[in-house]
């Protein structure tokens, strides 16, 4: 398709930032729209690996990213309370070799920044805050979306990457509440220096417990440790990113667990101790109509159990705007779109959960036994990392 189209995009999450950076790139008018009063992410880390990475790459910031991102040398997964190591692999070196591009760990507000500024590097003023979307009408020559400011946007299309919660998405497909996986995460970061020797190995590890599992990595530089703590539980009260938690109903949580992360905990700051309650929605095929479509966990929300669901939202900002190349009008672009991108994120929907099963194993003898004949590592290999988005095939 030659026509260059106006693109508002509602919500200036890590997905969204990252379509609006290929967009621009491709020749677009793209407007972003964020609910939130101000840009931000909150102090959490991220995984990003090789295939999340050919998109950073692309816009122009993955080597930007790599002077603040800590490559992990290994990745283990070990017991919960002895530290018994179950199985490792190298990660990062590996991981370059194999797929043309390094395994990062990162802070998530450092990622949003430097997508922010790429996107405005590209189209100055084009993000816009305080902007809450309540509605779209679809025309046949234009979309329009409605705020609750009472501001207006017109343009070719509308993607919604506005998350669990997507306006889009409840406009176009109706109400669907998301379902409570019975999973929380905990998470907290923690001054390296505060622990100093507790963690001598730049690693990723992966801490399995009947009824839970935790993660444990370094970011900036290794000068944070990042620690998510993930349990059943009863839901919370909220479903949020930002929800903070009582520190001692976390350190409840994690009684009896290994020294490395009864000592994280202590070290917490006891204000900044958030709580997420996890929700899943199942796959669907089809979300996108003439000139509407969406992105990321608006349309595939996951568990993180794999890591990749902010690599999936870059992954579809990435074959969407190749898709608009592709096709000979929008309507058979969106469509190129999501027939493209179904089958692997439903496989990454379906593989989190069951990866969720494998970790939360009811006994010991269970989760030994389920890992004895896997290679994590030569698994996830063959079918999620070795994806590129600018070179799969389209069809």
């Amino acid at each position: 398709m030659d026509q260059k189209l106006k693109i508002i995009i509602n919500g200036a999450g890590l997905g969204g930032l990252a379509a609006a950076a290929c967009l621009l790139m491709d020749g677009h008018d793209v407007e972003v729209y964020e609910q939130a009063p101000e840009l931000g992410e909150v102090g959490a880390g991220i995984q990003i690996s090789a295939n999340a990475m050919h998109v950073l790459n692309h816009i122009g910031v993955g080597q930007i990213l790599g002077q603040t991102a800590v490559r992990p040398e290994a990745y283990t997964f070990c017991m919960g309370d002895t530290g018994e190591i179950i199985q490792s692999f190298e990660l990062s070196g590996a991981h370059e070799r194999a797929h043309g591009a390094p395994y990062y760990h990162v802070h998530r507000s450092d990622i949003h920044d430097l997508l922010a500024n790429r996107v405005l590097e590209l189209k100055p003023g084009c993000i816009h805050v305080g902007h809450r979307l309540v509605s779209y009408e679809e025309k046949d020559d234009r979309v329009i979306a409605r705020f609750a400011n009472d501001a207006r946007a017109s343009g070719d299309l509308l993607i919604g990457s506005d998350g669990l919660k997507s306006a889009v998405r409840e406009q176009m497909l109706g109400k669907q509440n998301p379902i409570y996986t019975g999973d929380v995460a905990w998470r907290i970061t923690v001054p390296t220096r505060e622990v100093e020797g507790l963690m001598p190995r730049i690693e990723q590890r992966l801490w399995m417990m009947p009824g839970g599992h935790a993660v444990t990595y370094f970011l900036r530089r290794g000068e944070l440790i990042n620690f998510v703590g993930l349990i059943e539980k009863e839901r919370p009260a909220e479903e949020s990113w930002t929800t903070k938690h009582s520190w001692d109903e976390m350190k409840a949580d994690f009684k009896g667990w290994h020294p490395i992360i009864q000592g994280l905990i202590d070290h917490a700051d006891k204000n900044a101790c958030y709580l997420w309650a996890l929700h899943i929605r199942e796959p669907i095929e089809g979300w996108s109509t003439n000139r509407v479509t969406m992105l990321g966990d608006a349309v595939h929300a996951t568990l993180p159990y794999l890591a990749q669901g902010a690599a999936m939202a870059f992954e579809d900002g990435a074959v969407l705007s190749r898709a608009l190349k592709q096709a000979p009008a929008l309507p058979e672009a969106l469509d190129l779109y999501q027939r493209n991108r179904y089958e692997r994120t439903a496989r990454i929907v379906r593989e989190s959960s069951a990866n969720g099963k494998l970790f939360h194993h009811p006994s010991r003898e269970a989760m030994l036994e389920a890992f004895r004949n896997r290679d994590m590592g030569k698994e996830r290999s063959m079918w999620l990392f070795n994806y590129n988005p600018w070179e799969v095939e389209l069809v």
